[in-house]
């Protein structure tokens, strides 16, 4: 890499924009390239141009659980290219997919068997809103198009998941090209009942009523399908009220609604758990999912449905197409490839039952934090955790961008989101790594003050 970046000019480059880089300040960078610029990476550790090293403190982007550089990630792929590339999924399969989504279903709740491969989270959700709406047609329902999400969710940026999803930046300059029939329930934190939980809060599962009150207003028969994460990640880290999804599974049952429960971020070990679902002990009916199973080394998302959607949709003639929709990269051997040898790692090294053993020590390290003046919440749950900070005069945000480029002096890759430092460290991170991640993060809160 050194002898790439030695040869191309980056900084001119960047300077000049040639890259329109995605979420980000793209003025704001352009005054500082070389200290944004990363060109390495292995085991928890990122490192930039200059040989600084940075613990990574969210996983890349909530994607690498299993560090970086791992050597058998890179094994599997160089075997995989040499033997089967690429291949098309229409009308066609291949073993090594067929035999992930084996491996995906078995690990996900009862009755959730059956496995839809997409490339990404938002194009996990966008099929999973299409499969509630087809579910529904093939059951003569049609009329049930209506779709719930959840204020402050973040279900990706197609149009699909940008509609179902609350968070306020992310959908106001794409207002036009929202689906229409979309509603959004209460988000569930509420500093005055809930500030400095540890896990989930013991009050608010009375929020899921306002279900309840959505089904009044629209009538449960034109209502599709309700979206959540267990866990609302990109907002902060919102743990749910003891007691809240399972209520929402109730009143969804009791108005024949689908529960989809978007785990992008939750799946696969986040919680201590293979999902989200087994931690809080509630089965939706849909599952979307995507980031750790490949540990973000190659893209792949996907859909995990029940017996009753997928035979539900197995009518027709039977050289009919049951589902009119999917990817040129669906199912990709490459991908599948590197999720194989990551559920392997996750096995061989029982790193869920890992996440469960450093919870408490996030736990303690996090809430450490609570003296300092300007901290308003701090939150955590499995290996997440989320510290707010006060605003400062300048505005929401300022501080949060002040500690995120002081990080990147200090050693630490972190993700603000305004003035919320967000945490989702690897699995394979030491007590000692997180606790040293805290006390830096402490320095950091500390010279924003």
């Amino acid at each position: 890499m050194s002898t790439l970046t030695n040869k191309f000019d980056y900084v001119s480059s960047t300077k000049r924009g040639s890259y329109w880089m995605p979420f980000t300040a793209n003025r704001r960078l352009k005054e500082q390239p070389e200290e944004r610029t990363l060109v390495s990476a292995e085991g928890p550790y990122y490192y930039k141009a200059d040989g600084t090293k940075l613990f990574d403190t969210l996983s890349g982007l909530w994607c690498s659980p299993l560090g970086h550089a791992h050597p058998r990630v890179a094994e599997a792929l160089h075997k995989q290219a040499m033997k089967l590339d690429y291949a098309p999924s229409f009308q066609l399969t291949n073993p090594q997919t067929v035999h992930l989504a084996d491996r995906i279903a078995n690990l996900a709740p009862a009755s959730l068997e059956h496995v839809f491969f997409a490339n990404s989270g938002s194009e996990a959700v966008d099929t999973a809103l299409k499969i509630a709406l087809g579910f529904h047609r093939l059951r003569g329902e049609g009329q049930r198009f209506r779709m719930i999400g959840r204020e402050r969710g973040y279900h990706g940026v197609g149009f699909g998941g940008l509609s179902v999803g609350g968070i306020v930046p992310n959908r106001k300059m794409f207002a036009a090209g929202m689906m229409p029939g979309v509603d959004h329930l209460r988000h569930t934190h509420d500093l005055k009942y809930m500030a400095f939980s540890r896990g989930e809060p013991s009050w608010g599962c009375e929020i899921a009523e306002d279900l309840e009150r959505l089904v009044a207003l629209h009538d449960a028969g034109t209502i599709a399908a309700v979206i959540v994460e267990p866990v609302q990640g990109s907002t902060g880290v919102i743990v749910p009220p003891v007691g809240y999804l399972k209520k929402l599974r109730e009143i969804c049952t009791k108005h024949e609604i689908l529960l989809i429960f978007d785990e992008v971020i939750t799946g696969f070990g986040r919680m201590g758990e293979a999902f989200g679902a087994q931690r809080f002990g509630v089965k939706p009916d849909m599952i979307t999912f995507a980031k750790a199973v490949t540990n973000g080394i190659i893209p792949m998302g996907g859909v995990i449905v029940t017996d009753e959607i997928y035979n539900t949709f197995m009518t027709g003639p039977e050289n009919a197409i049951e589902f009119a929709h999917g990817y040129t990269y669906s199912g990709h051997p490459m991908a599948t490839a590197v999720a194989h040898v990551v559920l392997d790692i996750m096995e061989e090294e029982s790193l869920f039952a890992r996440v469960r053993g450093l919870e408490p020590v996030l736990e303690e390290a996090m809430h450490s934090l609570r003296d300092l003046s300007i901290v308003t919440d701090i939150r955590n749950i499995g290996l997440t955790a989320a510290v707010d900070m006060a605003a400062a005069k300048g505005g929401v945000g300022e501080r949060g961008l002040q500690v995120f480029e002081r990080g990147l002096k200090a050693g630490l890759l972190l993700r603000c989101t305004g003035d919320t430092i967000s945490f989702g460290p690897p699995f394979i991170s030491t007590p000692s790594q997180l606790q040293d991640m805290v006390e830096t993060v402490r320095g950091l809160i500390q010279s924003v003050v």
